[in-house]
């Protein structure tokens, strides 16, 4: 009995302790509603990507499902309208979701060896969002183009 109370005791003091020093309140950081990334973040990350140049809208063909059922799998489509010359071509492409816990999804890069400015990949979604395609072009400029859908099962949730 004495070793029993002698441990609670130590136990509560260790709790004490840990909440002192904010360990404790590291799960609520960590929670389903502060994960996602916000439409701010998804805003920080294309200006990162253009440096605040201005970004036109289209030229830029991004397809996803309207309708994923599992988010882990999401087939994701861009293609940009490019001559694809020496002097006129498309540098990246970069794929930016607002919803995810890090808004940019991926970068491809391209020359005109390319032949053609067009990427198929799977990426996971964390939950239903606007996902957004922007392309830098050779002359530095950048255009755009998004697409919606809506996730049933979210990705992107589980903490490492």
């Amino acid at each position: 009995m004495k070793f029993n109370s002698l441990f609670e005791l130590s136990r509560r003091r260790w709790l004490v302790h840990l909440q002192k020093l904010g360990i404790l309140t590291l799960g609520a950081w960590f929670s389903p509603q502060t994960v996602f990334a916000k439409k701010e973040d998804a805003a920080k990350a294309i200006e990162a990507i253009t440096g605040g140049a201005s970004i036109s809208d289209g030229r830029v063909n991004l397809v996803i499902p309207p309708l994923v059922e599992n988010g882990n799998l999401v087939v994701l489509k861009v293609s940009v309208e490019s001559p694809m010359t020496q002097s006129n071509y498309v540098k990246a492409i970069h794929a930016i979701a607002e919803g995810n816990p890090l808004p940019n999804i991926f970068t491809a890069y391209l020359s005109p060896r390319s032949g053609m400015a067009s990427i198929t990949t799977r990426v996971r979604l964390a939950d239903s969002q606007t996902v957004w395609a922007i392309a830098q072009m050779s002359d530095g400029s950048f255009w755009r183009g998004h697409a919606e859908t809506l996730v049933t099962l979210s990705a992107c949730t589980e903490m490492v």
